[in-house]
């Protein structure tokens, strides 16, 4: 089961968007690769907090507008 920003996680709820849209982008690429749901789902909750922390607000904005999660 792919994510997307109407559908996703319980646990992505109280995120802001752009965290939670990046978290959804990392799981889904994760259970392509075969993880198991929960374990995308903490992983990319994780690289997603990080890349928010460490991205420039042009890359955030960027992300916002184009990223690839609807």
């Amino acid at each position: 089961m792919s994510w997307n920003m109407e559908d996703y996680p319980e646990s992505l709820k109280n995120f802001e968007k752009v965290i939670r849209k990046k978290a959804i982008d990392i799981a889904n690429a994760l259970l392509e690769e075969g993880y198991s749901e929960s374990r995308a789902i903490s992983i990319g909750t994780e690289k997603a907090k990080e890349w928010h922390e460490h991205a420039s607000n042009d890359e955030i904005e960027h992300f916002r507008r184009y990223g690839k999660t609807t």
